[in-house]
């Protein structure tokens, strides 16, 4: 009853942003950690420093990979239900400094070999698109190969691992049971932490409706998809963010859990006006604001994301 209520106070895509929003249990950084961080990505000097492990982001998709997550919506003849959206992974890329690599080049054999063991996600493209799938994430400066890793620019940061799902939804599995997956190989998904990371770093989350409580009620906004885009560094939670709640950042609660809100956003088969049920025009100026910031990320690092252009009907031959 407690989620109900909430939403009687919130618009129904402020209900949805909130129930798919990640809070983390955080932890402090020692002071001889904290010197060690790279003075480009936490340039803001601070007492403290909390972080979170990946390894606790994806435990907080455990239940809802599982059972999915409730979001309870209110329709315009003022009945109430709850939607369930089951998340998955759709794209993901994790930037470390070099002292983070260093120590993880003997988890893998070599990049080409990291493109085969994906090969299957990517048959239906050509050899061309495979690779700039693959090399996608070049900064102005490029990047290029050396003993299995990419080396951008000191501000991106090294690149340890990327993946892009190029599957139909029909195909994919949920998103806990996809990094479990990647994790035997990569194991550091499951160790790293946020303080380790570069500010590009970044996951995106497909949500895909399944069912909805109570059963019978139809609309075409039900059968609504959204794609969420997360930054994954601590850098985020360094700016002194917390007073501005539509920012989109990593917020800290207290120091015992670490939000992270969505900064970009899609949508697919938004039909009708469920998703967008405030009268002010609150809700539509979001939703715009947030593909912008979606689009602007991608295009800062010269990304090609599959099931964004999907969504947003971009086809390339």
């Amino acid at each position: 009853m407690l989620i109900l209520d909430k939403a009687s106070t919130q618009t129904n895509l402020e209900c949805f942003l909130d129930c798919i929003t990640p809070v983390v249990p955080s932890q402090f950084l020692s002071k001889s950690e904290m010197r060690k961080l790279n003075r480009l990505w936490h340039p803001w000097e601070r007492e403290k420093v909390d972080y979170f492990t990946l390894g606790d982001l994806w435990n907080c998709y455990d239940e809802w990979s599982a059972y999915g997550v409730g979001v309870p919506i209110s329709l315009d003849d003022g009945q109430n239900l709850i939607q369930y959206f089951v998340p998955y992974l759709s794209g993901i890329q994790i930037f470390t400094s070099n002292g983070s690599v260093n120590s993880l080049r003997e988890e893998t054999d070599s990049t080409s070999e990291t493109r085969d063991s994906f090969s299957d996600s990517f048959s239906d493209e050509s050899e061309s698109e495979k690779l700039s799938r693959w090399d996608g994430c070049s900064s102005e400066e490029g990047l290029f190969e050396q003993d299995g890793f990419w080396h951008p620019n000191d501000r991106l940061g090294n690149l340890y691992f990327q993946y892009f799902e190029t599957s139909s939804p029909y195909g994919r599995v949920p998103l806990v049971d996809k990094i479990s997956a990647l994790a035997e190989r990569y194991p550091r998904l499951m160790s790293l932490r946020s303080s380790d990371l570069s500010p590009a770093s970044w996951m995106a989350v497909a949500w895909y409706p399944i069912y909805h409580i109570p059963m019978g009620r139809t609309s075409k906004d039900l059968n609504t998809s959204f794609l969420t885009y997360h930054t994954l560094s601590s850098s985020f939670q360094d700016m002194d963010i917390e007073d501005d709640p539509d920012s989109g950042e990593g917020k800290s609660k207290g120091g015992e859990s670490i939000s992270l809100p969505p900064f970009g956003l899609a949508t697919y088969k938004m039909q009708g006006d469920v998703w967008v049920s405030d009268k002010d025009m609150r809700d539509q100026e979001r939703l715009v604001s947030l593909l912008s910031a979606a689009d602007s990320w991608l295009k800062q690092l010269n990304i090609q994301h599959h099931d964004f252009n999907y969504v947003m009907g971009i086809r390339h031959g």
